[in-house]
């Protein structure tokens, strides 16, 4: 598999603001951002967007990825849509230009604030947009599904594990023509409300890819250790600025591997009545 696209696949300009209602600071809940490796399962609140940008960059590798994520409310909480667009230079840093393309799908099936428990299940279509000739793409379209659960344990500690599987019939770019492509991927972070604009985060992932193709198969696994942080910025136009940093580390199969990551997110309201957290 192209080694950008593998980024892509195991890490994942809007609209202003239509007369945002003022907010304060301190009527904002802690943070709730996506965890950065893994997805957090608290849909968008309606009347709300977020723009989510993703960028890694390997160790002794001259290739990065970087994502751009739109996401946004339908009609209320309960359903979201979103898009993610990525870019992309190879490990050897000679190709540069758009990975696939996703387009996503979520359903808020729980929140229970009582409990502190959210779940989320997705479905995304992964369009071949990138030119998998040149290490940018698998070739084919393909369809992923991937399960977050949030859960609050006690006031100052956040958890999220994720669930994932993905599947191309046809991925030229993972092999030949003959190539088709299983991936499943696990994860768990641990969030530390510091305080409520600074988390200290803790995450893991496990990630295997079956590549089968005339004659036989393969398989590859990836596994990481990252610590990270994350702090925000709130304005009383409803704008929340969130940036992070962190170190995935590879451990077990992937051991050797040192990665920076580095996030961005705005959120904020697009129509005169939403209330970002």
């Amino acid at each position: 598999m192209p080694k950008a696209f593998a980024l892509l696949l195991f890490s994942t300009l809007g609209a202003a603001p239509l007369a945002a209602q003022d907010v304060a600071p301190a009527a904002r809940k802690p943070l709730a951002d996506n965890s950065f490796l893994l997805e957090e399962a608290y849909n968008q609140e309606a009347g709300v967007v977020q723009h989510i940008s993703s960028f890694v960059r390997t160790k002794d590798q001259k290739g990065w990825a970087y994502s751009f994520t739109q996401e946004w409310p339908v009609r209320g909480q309960r359903h979201q849509l979103s898009y993610s667009v990525p870019l992309a230079q190879t490990s050897d840093g000679v190709t540069t230009g758009l990975g696939d393309v996703m387009i996503n799908y979520r359903l808020q099936v729980l929140q229970d604030e009582d409990r502190g428990l959210a779940i989320s299940p997705r479905l995304s279509l992964s369009l071949p947009t990138g030119d998998y000739k040149r290490g940018l793409g698998v070739g084919g379209t393909g369809v992923q599904a991937n399960l977050p659960m949030s859960k609050t344990i006690g006031t100052s500690l956040v958890s999220h594990t994720n669930a994932g599987a993905t599947w191309f019939p046809k991925a030229p770019g993972a092999g030949d023509s003959s190539t088709s492509l299983r991936a499943v991927a696990l994860g768990q972070s641990f969030i530390w409300l510091a305080t409520p604009r600074f988390n200290v985060m803790l995450e893991a992932t496990w990630g295997r890819t079956t590549a089968q193709f005339d004659g036989g198969t393969t398989s590859t696994e990836s596994a990481l250790v990252s610590p990270g942080i994350r702090w925000g910025y709130d304005f009383k136009s409803g704008l929340q600025v969130v940036p992070g940093i962190a170190f995935p580390i590879g451990v077990g199969p992937s051991r050797g591997t040192r990665q920076l990551f580095l996030y961005l997110s705005f959120e904020h309201p697009f129509t005169a009545h939403a209330r970002p957290q």
